[in-house]
């Protein structure tokens, strides 16, 4: 592959994940970030951009000569940046608005499912408080209920209290045009997959598991992600091709069927339920913060397989090489988050171990300062020969972290390591 230059958009450390992996690819010549954060200066030049603005989005990648524009964000994939970008004439590794609907609405992506005969939780969709309240009365626990839209990895309730369920709906009905969907609850491990398409073949990457609420035993509201591990030692034989075959390839022909192909990274959040593998949720773009420990393993050269799957070609991609051993990442929160995070707090680094980095995600600098600037702060991710090696080499990372408030769960990997993690049916 010639020199290239990549512009990469978005501002969390999902985007400083991409930009330290694309660091390493010899066929980068300048990596640019936009808007970027602290932590992605020091990889990239940042550049000031309203990332879902598509005229914005387009001058700034011409004045770079950019030649292939990565879109970290789901935001600006559904606004139809992807779309300005290929009009342009530039390459772009990301999906469609059309194609990204598949995150943007999980009822389209409950209809996609049923044309490609895909195994996923029954639903019912709700525009009216009212109907969605006595659906909820009818049904048994644990009640699952979902935004229809995109709300940052926090518009899901899962619980067993019909009154908080509904209060929820409530709340997620609120707003004219408003849907909520109330499906049935899906039992079984979680696994995150991660597949690269071109919009006809499609490369899974390795699985992951990560951990959305905000406490320890998986306690508390929902958040963008506390952490997350990969490989899965647990994971049945076989189930990363059998997800391939019966989810992935269905769903991208499904969207090639329908006119609206899908390029770029598609991400299925699966239950391994005891009927088998069913899922939860796609988004149309790489995951935070399952990315940091996927990328931190992957050995084949990154720009070569976004670029192919931008021009139509991962047909023609050698297969993945994957470093042998474990990653483990663990984020640090500023106070209070998942609720309004307190920000302007200086964020400080000690000396890390060795395997041991920090990606940034809500930061900035002020002056010579790094200061806190969202609720998730930074992703301390640690890579070893084991997984149980690299959760103690993550934790630490964290050690090492000064945030006034500053939290974090203790329990990320835990139950993988110990050997605790069970399917349906399986003895404890």
């Amino acid at each position: 592959m010639p020199p290239v230059d990549v512009l990469v958009l978005g501002s969390g450390a999902r985007e400083h994940a991409l930009l330290t992996a694309l660091s390493r690819d010899p066929a980068v010549h300048r990596l640019v970030c936009a808007p970027g954060n602290a932590g992605t200066a020091v990889l990239a030049a940042d550049r000031p951009v309203e990332v879902a603005d598509g005229g914005q989005v387009v001058a700034l990648a011409q004045e770079l000569a950019a030649d292939l524009v990565v879109v970290g964000p789901e935001v600006p994939l559904v606004a139809g940046v992807a779309d300005a970008l290929r009009e342009a004439g530039i390459a772009c590794f990301g999906p469609s608005a059309a194609a990204a609907r598949i995150e943007g609405s999980k009822s389209f992506a409950k209809q996609v499912m049923a044309e490609a005969g895909v195994a996923t939780a029954a639903a019912a969709v709700f525009d009216d408080p009212e109907a969605c309240a006595a659906h909820l009365a009818a049904a048994a626990p644990p009640y699952v209920v979902k935004a229809d839209g995109l709300a940052a990895g926090k518009g899901v309730h899962v619980g067993s209290d019909l009154a908080a369920a509904t209060a929820f709906a409530r709340e997620v009905l609120r707003g004219p045009g408003a849907t909520a969907i109330v499906e049935s609850y899906l039992d079984g491990p979680e696994v995150s997959l991660f597949a690269l398409t071109d919009g006809r073949t499609v490369v899974p990457l390795l699985p992951a598991q990560d951990f959305k609420r905000a406490q320890d035993g998986d306690a508390g509201p929902n958040t963008g992600g506390m952490g997350a591990y990969a490989p899965l030692p647990w994971l049945p034989p076989g189930l990363v091709q059998q997800v391939q075959r019966e989810v992935l390839q269905p769903v991208v022909d499904e969207l090639a069927r329908r006119g609206t192909p899908f390029r770029g990274l598609l991400y299925a959040g699966l239950a391994l339920t005891s009927s088998g593998p069913q899922v939860i949720e796609f988004n149309c773009r790489f995951g935070d913060p399952e990315t940091q420990v996927v990328l931190a393993l992957l050995e084949t050269p990154l720009a070569g397989l976004l670029h192919a799957c931008a021009t139509g070609s991962l047909g023609d991609a050698p297969p993945l090489a994957w470093r042998a051993g474990a990653a483990v990442t663990v984020v640090v929160a500023a106070e209070r988050y998942p609720g309004p995070p307190v920000t302007g707090d200086v964020v400080e680094v000690g000396p890390l171990p060795a395997g041991v980095h920090v990606l940034h995600a809500g930061t900035r600098t002020e002056g010579d300062r790094v200061v806190s600037a969202g609720g998730r702060v930074l992703s301390v991710t640690a890579v070893a020969d084991d997984l149980g090696a690299a959760r103690d080499l993550a934790y630490e990372g964290v050690a090492a972290v000064r945030l006034r408030g500053g939290h974090w769960r203790t329990d990320i990997a835990r139950a993988a390591v110990a050997g605790e993690v069970r399917l349906p049916g399986q003895p404890a």
